[in-house]
């Protein structure tokens, strides 16, 4: 197979598993084998990005053909080292381990599932390739059971590109600079207008799976109607591999004290939960993020035999929408919460779960209940404590500044969604869709394009609305006439009028008005906020102190309350939760600043500020 130096000419789909992606959950009859911990990695050169698949590397130890350093999985590869080259390193970037499987796995079905590599990974086990994959945030699993040796030494290989264009999702380009007086021969970047570090690397836990060799492959979750006193839910499942006709399903849901309160027979149908605890947002009701359990079984009838077992956790909720609101369980939802993003110190954009619990710590500190996915989905990990603790999720993919709107972006656009709708659909926390943020939404061709883009979304879930983060004028917008909630980005006295704190309570009144009664939508906040050097003061206030961050606030939050009094405002989302890293530029001391925590997860001023608003909201 042939390689370019950047992405591949021809796209091998050998073993790639397009069904289900349920997340490897242990049970009676499923078995779990983590391959996180340290690899080998290294990168490829700069002028030789294709070495790697001419001398392939993946068909011995990588020691055997490159030099090699050890490298954390999961974690993004940029910051572990103190490697320039490495840090900014653009193109192919190779992992590689060995493992031992145990023995009575060899009559099970078993995968290999990666919650999410980015961007691009070809991944062989043995020297085999097994699958690849496009897209930096969403999980992709392939069966690798042939290809295994039990009772000896394994190994896995996989090769990483991170590098973007004007049909992946996000977009960028590869820039070839020309002029020999300051550049070398050959000399090229990647450039992207967005505005966060393109984290590389496998960022999420890679889990080896047993199953039965027939399987519970899929869970639908819905829930179709609610009252006080009844809840009725639609399940669906879908079952793989051989024999499938030889097994019956049983379906038991049991609440959170583990007792058994409704069961029901078939691949699919309708189970009535009597008096049922709903899923509350938090604020909204004493009882937040309840849960239930859904268990499907596999039973082979003829032998009389259990086969599979998968629980998924899921709550009971609904949700309605108007031109004026967004209603969870009847209830109208008012969003108090943050843009933020999956970014930590030495690690990245990998999963950490000491940051990540510390995130939630702080929000529930500051009496949050939302935040947006921004501008990317998040780790599975993270979604879930989000269901276990009430806060409500616009989710959304990864289709930042979008331009160039052709078919072949369109694909990869829809291709995401699909994904993103496939991991995500059962979660209660997951109230609206977003199918990208501040595009060019004010040419042409872009109204065809989210048309479809967003007809597509519903045509994967209807039971939740569409939305999309809009920053063009709502006069020249193309965009917002295809979305149920219309949700923008407005820096008044940050980027507009900047330091023209006076301005900004007339001007955001007159933008989320003019929004509405244009569409006659629900509208949110989704971004504002002010950059703040942590320590930095002046009185009066100016720009990048932290002083002016909280008189910025304010004067959006006078806004605010007029907005929400008028009927049609249902939410604020400060940008941004915490400092994150960004591209290396003039405009930027080393990380983005709008967080209302230092990147270290220390409040500014802003931070308490915000917290006093959200107790009363």
């Amino acid at each position: 197979m042939h390689w370019r130096i950047f992405f591949a000419t021809v796209i091998c789909v050998n073993g790639i598993h397009a069904s289900g992606i349920l997340y490897p959950r242990p049970s009676e009859s499923r078995e779990t084998l983590t391959l996180d911990g340290i690899w080998k990695f290294a990168i490829a050169n700069r002028t030789e990005q294709n070495k790697g698949f001419k001398d392939k590397w993946y068909a011995a130890p990588l020691h055997h053909n490159v030099e090699v350093i050890d490298m954390p999985v999961p974690s993004s590869y940029n910051d572990i080292t103190q490697d320039a080259n490495i840090r900014d390193h653009i193109g192919w970037a190779w992992y590689q381990r060995d493992f031992f499987l145990p023995k009575s796995w060899k009559s099970q079905q078993v995968s290999i599932r990666f919650g999410s590599v980015n961007y691009y990974a070809v991944v062989w086990i043995n020297g085999v390739e097994v699958t690849n994959h496009s897209g930096g945030y969403l999980p992709f699993e392939v069966k690798i059971t042939e290809h295994l040796k039990f009772g000896h030494l394994n190994w896995i290989t996989v090769a990483v590109n991170n590098t973007l264009t004007p049909w992946t999702i996000p977009q960028g380009k590869i820039v070839y600079h020309n002029d020999s007086q300051r550049y070398p021969a050959g000399y090229y970047e990647q450039q992207y207008n967005f505005d966060f570090f393109n984290f590389a690397g496998i960022h999420r836990p890679v889990i080896l799976s047993a199953t039965p060799k027939t399987y519970i492959d899929d869970i639908t979750i819905n829930t179709t109607s609610v009252t006080d006193s009844l809840g009725v839910i639609f399940y669906s499942v879908e079952l793989g591999g051989s024999k499938i006709a030889a097994y019956s399903v049983i379906a038991e849901i049991y609440d959170a004290q583990h007792r058994l309160v409704a069961q029901a027979k078939g691949l699919k149908g309708e189970i009535s939960i009597n008096n049922p605890n709903l899923w509350w947002p938090r604020g909204m009701n004493e009882s937040v993020g309840y849960l239930y359990t859904l268990k499907i079984q596999l039973w082979n009838d003829a032998k009389n035999v259990e086969g599979d077992i998968y629980r998924l956790p899921f709550g009971v909720r609904f949700i309605e929408w108007n031109s004026t609101g967004v209603y969870i369980n009847g209830k109208s939802v008012y969003f108090k919460g943050f843009g933020r993003h999956e970014d930590a110190i030495l690690r990245g954009r990998g999963l950490d779960l000491v940051t990540l619990t510390k995130d939630y710590n702080l929000m529930r500190w500051i009496e949050a209940n939302s935040f947006r996915t921004s501008h990317y989905p998040y780790s599975e990990e993270l979604m879930d404590l989000a269901d276990q603790q009430g806060f409500l999720v616009i989710d959304e993919v990864p289709a930042v500044g979008l331009d160039n709107f052709d078919d072949e972006l369109l694909e990869a656009h829809m291709q995401t969604l699909k994904e993103l709708v496939q991991r995500d659909k059962n979660r209660p926390a997951v109230v609206m869709w977003s199918i990208g943020n501040e595009p060019q939404s004010q040419k042409q061709v872009s109204a065809h394009y989210f048309e479809r883009v967003a007809n597509y979304t519903r045509s994967l879930d209807l039971a939740r609305p569409v939305t999309m983060v809009l920053a063009q004028s709502y006069a020249s917008d193309l965009a917002a006439q295809f979305l149920d909630v219309i949700c923008i980005n407005r820096y008044f006295g940050w980027y507009s009028d900047t330091g023209h704190s006076e301005l900004i309570t007339y001007q955001m009144i007159k933008e989320v008005t003019a929004w509405h009664e244009k569409h006659l939508k629900p509208v949110v906040v989704t971004e504002y906020g002010a950059g703040a050097l942590a320590g930095l003061h002046t009185d009066p206030p100016v720009v990048w102190t932290e002083d002016y961050q909280v008189v910025l606030m304010e004067q959006n939050f006078k806004a605010f309350d007029q907005l929400r009094e008028m009927g049609y405002l249902i939410g604020e989302m400060i940008w941004n939760f915490a400092d994150f890293a960004t591209p290396q530029g003039s405009s930027r001391v080393v990380v983005n600043r709008k967080g209302i925590f230092t990147r270290e997860r220390q409040p500014k001023s802003a931070a308490r500020y915000l917290k006093l608003r959200y107790v009363n909201l």
